[in-house]
């Protein structure tokens, strides 16, 4: 599964893990290790760094998405000394049963709730009983984008089996 491309060129092939049916055949130890791998190259990326607001997806593991828990934490840092590293984010959240989707802002990890599926999601009001930001309204544009993705094989030929 594909979690960044970078901005400095290369396809984000550090940030990957290798082939669908692979993702299937690896051991909890080495998701667990590469999923580390790729949010430690992600967070000391330069492209990372210098981005103000970004849209990132919340990792399910039912899926075997690559983790982005850390990625998250680190953009809605609030740790003394650490305030230019905090970052308005934007995640998903599916609106209705035809999978509409709106990105909506958080601002701490408590902001998430589980949906029916047993996703986490931001609720669509804060603790203070307002609207969440949607980015499609914000005045701002977003300078960087976290998305899960399939690695596939050049051919474009999927295994039904993987």
């Amino acid at each position: 599964m594909e979690a960044s491309a970078s901005a400095e060129g290369g396809g984000g092939s550090a940030a990957t893990r290798s082939s669908p049916a692979a993702v299937h055949a690896t051991n909890d130890d080495a998701a667990a290790s590469e999923d580390l791998a790729i949010q430690t190259t992600i967070l000391d990326s330069a492209w990372f760094k210098a981005s103000k607001r970004l849209c990132a997806y919340i990792s399910c593991q039912q899926l075997r998405e690559v983790d982005t828990s850390k990625i998250l934490e680190g953009c809605l840092s609030s740790n003394p000394g650490q305030e230019e590293l905090a970052k308005d984010l934007y995640v998903p959240r599916v609106e209705d049963k035809n999978s509409n989707m709106r990105m909506l802002k958080i601002t701490t990890m408590d902001d998430l709730v589980k949906n029916s599926m047993n996703i986490l999601e931001p609720s669509p009001v804060d603790a203070t009983g307002n609207d969440r930001e949607d980015v499609l309204s914000s005045s701002s544009p977003v300078d960087l984008l976290l998305l899960p993705g399939w690695v596939l094989p050049i051919c474009n030929w999927i295994d039904p089996n993987s």
